[in-house]
Order: structure tokens, then sequence, then C-alpha cells
């Protein structure tokens, strides 16, 4: 027996796997994520990292321990988005809340279109805002809001694309981010 298999435990594809990204229901190693979650949170908080199990939304995911300063080791990298992209995730954002905000919804899923993205951003930005400019680009920053994982595309009929609303979002920007988001990009308007 080598080394790998020695120490190897019967959650270790399930850490990797973490490690890299969001994990979800369909996921191979899933059903190892829930069996053996209290093992797998032992083990992680050993180098600074906490594991979020979502179950009834169908996904898993690490999160770092931040210290009173809001510092951590830094083994998850934090990634730099632009200032438009961030629209993009807050509308994205805003659209779930309200889905899920409403009593009438049957459905666990948000799905949303290229346009239905464009008329939510066209009532979320305020006069003021250089829209042309953002109007123009609005593809690639819905591109890169499905590189991030925010969005997953679903169909695609013509020129039109319907995408699933992944609901990491909600543990990502939390209402708290929302709304101070909304109040920054408020005085941004009022001061251009």
């Amino acid at each position: 027996m080598n080394h790998l298999e020695q120490n190897r435990k019967p959650y270790s594809k399930a850490i990797v796997k973490l490690i890299k990204g969001v994990v979800e229901r369909k996921s191979n190693v899933w059903e190892d994520i829930i069996l053996y979650q209290n093992e797998i949170q032992e083990y992680i908080s050993q180098i600074g990292l906490e594991l979020i199990v979502k179950k009834d939304d169908g996904f898993a995911f690490l999160k770092q321990f931040e210290d009173s300063e809001g510092k951590t080791l830094g083994l998850i990298t934090r990634r730099q988005i632009g200032f438009e992209t961030s629209i993009v995730l807050m509308v994205l954002r805003q659209s779930l809340e309200e889905f899920d905000s409403n009593p009438t919804q049957l459905a666990s899923d948000k799905f949303i279109t290229d346009s239905e993205i464009k008329d939510e951003l066209e009532l979320f930005l305020q006069e003021g805002y250089n829209n042309l400019k953002f109007q123009k680009d609005l593809d690639s920053y819905i591109r890169k809001a499905v590189e991030l994982g925010y969005l997953k595309e679903v169909s695609k009929k013509d020129q039109e694309t319907k995408y699933k609303i992944h609901r990491i979002i909600k543990e990502k920007i939390t209402l708290d981010i929302l709304q101070d988001f909304k109040t920054k990009l408020q005085k941004h308007v009022e001061s251009v």
C-alpha cells in the first residue's frame, strides 16, 4: 500500500472538489459531503476553512474563517470583479430576492433571460449613469457572471439565452451588501 492509499480518507475526493469550488447535489461526491460533514469540517478547520452545506438548495461550498480584522489565511483567492459586473450581480441578487419573497411562487429555481436582465438593469440604474456604454458591453458582463458561477445557461433560442440564477449568490451577496451597494451607486450617480 502506497502513502496516498494509506492516508486517504473516504471523504478526500469531496474535500478536493470543495476546494476547487461549489459542489452541487448532482455531483458524485454529494453523498460523501452529507455523510462525512463533521469529519470534513474537522479536517478543513485546521486550515481556516468552514464547510457550508445548503441541503435544501442543493449545494455546498467552503468559506474562509476571518479574524477580528477581517483577515483570512488566504487559501481561497478572492476574485476582483469590475464595477459593471457587480451591477449585474446585484440585479441578479435582487431578482432572486423578489422571486423568493413571492408567496404564490411554487418553483424553487429562478430563471432569467438576457432581455429580462437588461430590463432589470434599466430599473436598477438611476438616471445619470452612463447607460449607453454599459448596454454595449452588457453581454460580456453577463458572461462574467456565468464564469463566476452565479448564472448557469439553460437554453438558447434565436437571440435569447435563458439562465438559472444559482442560489450561491444569496450566500456571497447578502441583503446588507445589496443595500450598501445601492446606496453607493446612488451617491455615485448624484456626484456625476
